[in-house]
């Protein structure tokens, strides 16, 4: 298991459940892309992809002022050395829980590539 890889996604859970929008986004690389099911949802015309820090940033923003209570309770980390497998839960009051499977692509000690699954 590689320890810097996992140390990122332990990073990532603590940023992303602080809802600490710069700590998590100093985890990724300028030009990294995230691909999440919710995203189709939400913004039909990025077919579920976004590219860069600056589309990261305008996505979780969202997110954390829409759902304040948002939280991911991690279940399982699996890492080598170059990803990062990630299974948690996703928690929001008034929403039924939904467990969630994401890979983190990780280069240079920085994510590159994020891609959600949903169970």
């Amino acid at each position: 298991m590689n320890n810097q890889n996992l140390q990122v996604a332990n990073n990532w859970l603590k940023a992303f459940n602080e809802h600490n929008l710069e700590a998590l986004l100093s985890l990724y690389n300028e030009q990294a892309e995230h691909y999440s099911p919710k995203l189709k949802v939400r913004l039909p015309e990025t077919q579920g992809l976004i590219k860069g820090k600056t589309a990261l940033r305008a996505w979780w923003l969202d997110a954390f002022e829409r759902l304040p209570s948002l939280q991911y309770i991690s279940q399982t980390l699996t890492a080598n050395n170059e990803r990062v497998f990630m299974e948690y839960v996703r928690k929001v009051k008034g929403e039924d829980d939904t467990k969630v499977a994401e890979v983190l692509e990780i280069k240079n000690g920085l994510i590159i590539y994020s891609r959600v699954y949903h169970g």
